[in-house]
């Protein structure tokens, strides 16, 4: 392969990714050109992959692109890359986290005729909110514009499952973090520790918390167990008062996640993976800072709450 194609190929490449200019491609490939994820085995079509540089330059407008080396030989060529950008708008029903994400990979072209007819690539746009700490919890990644529907047939139906859930106890937290300098919280009982060494815990948040924006991008947050004496509390945070720290005593954590005075116990961990689960995102999180108190817990079963003190021993 000669220079000049190479020059051509690569200025195509960096027309379409930094600038936008998806057409640009168009100049370069063949009419049955295919691109194939070496990771999911997805092919897509010229079209697919011009819609997806557009959707990832939307989120990360100002994604900067860079060809690291080319490697060329008979009839192909091997292309280098890392791409730089800042997420500062939704990209796969992800809420903007304003963190700046640096992502590689390599490309293998097939070349017919100085185009492009078949490209098998190591990376898809997935890989972007890999970066930011983001897992999908399906068997294929999604796409740029991808519906993801679950196929429910042979599942239970709905209230079911709320009949199931209803059997199980658990203890009521609140999770908490910052957006900017106020306070943000919601009630949540999908808590769980995973492991002690390390210290690790997980919760389960909805997306549409108006909590979830802010928990989303921030880098620590606060797990509050609560207790019998706070029941008020409970009932506010599983409200949609505006400021539900308006009448609360609290202090912050070590890296400023808001710890509910009085908790039975308070910790603070740090983000480290956020896995999509369709309406939910899964955090998992490393414990950094943690208070334990002599308060009582409140247990919480079938929509209503108990004195973990009356509990009956077995």
């Amino acid at each position: 392969m000669q220079q000049t194609l190479t020059s051509s190929l690569t200025s195509a490449w960096i027309d379409a990714w930094n600038d936008g200019d998806v057409a640009a491609l168009e100049t370069i490939v063949t009419d049955d050109y295919a691109r194939v994820s070496r990771s999911h085995g997805n092919t897509e079509s010229l079209a697919q992959i011009q819609d997806e540089i557009t959707a990832v330059r939307s989120a990360f407008p100002d994604l900067s692109t860079r060809i690291d080396s080319v490697v060329e030989g008979e009839g192909q060529a091997v292309i280098f890359w890392t791409s730089v950008g800042t997420h500062t708008e939704p990209f796969l029903g992800v809420p903007a986290t304003g963190r700046r994400v640096e992502t590689r990979g390599c490309n293998h072209l097939r070349l017919v005729d100085g185009l492009i007819q078949r490209e098998e690539v190591t990376w898809d746009s997935s890989e972007l909110l890999h970066a930011l700490g983001v897992r999908h919890l399906s068997d294929a990644a999604p796409h740029a514009g991808d519906v993801v529907v679950d196929d429910l047939s042979g599942e239970p139906d709905p209230e079911s499952m709320k009949t199931f859930n209803r059997q199980f106890v658990t203890g009521v937290t609140v999770v908490t973090t910052r957006d900017g300098d106020a306070p943000k919280g919601l009630a949540v009982n999908a808590y769980s520790s995973i492991s002690l060494e390390p210290p690790l815990v997980m919760v389960c948040v909805q997306k549409t918390s108006s909590t979830y924006p802010a928990l989303f991008a921030g880098t620590h947050l606060g797990i509050n167990i609560l207790g019998t004496e706070q029941r008020e509390t409970v009932a506010t945070f599983a409200s949609k008062a505006a400021d539900k720290f308006a009448d609360l005593d609290w202090h912050a954590g070590p890296n400023g996640s808001p710890l509910i005075d009085g908790s039975p116990a308070c910790i603070e961990a740090e983000i480290r993976e956020r896995f999509q689960a369709k309406t939910h995102t899964v955090f998992i999180c490393r414990v950094r800072h943690a208070e334990v108190t002599e308060a009582s817990p409140i247990v919480y079963k079938a929509g209503r709450f108990f004195d973990s003190d009356d509990l009956k021993q077995l």
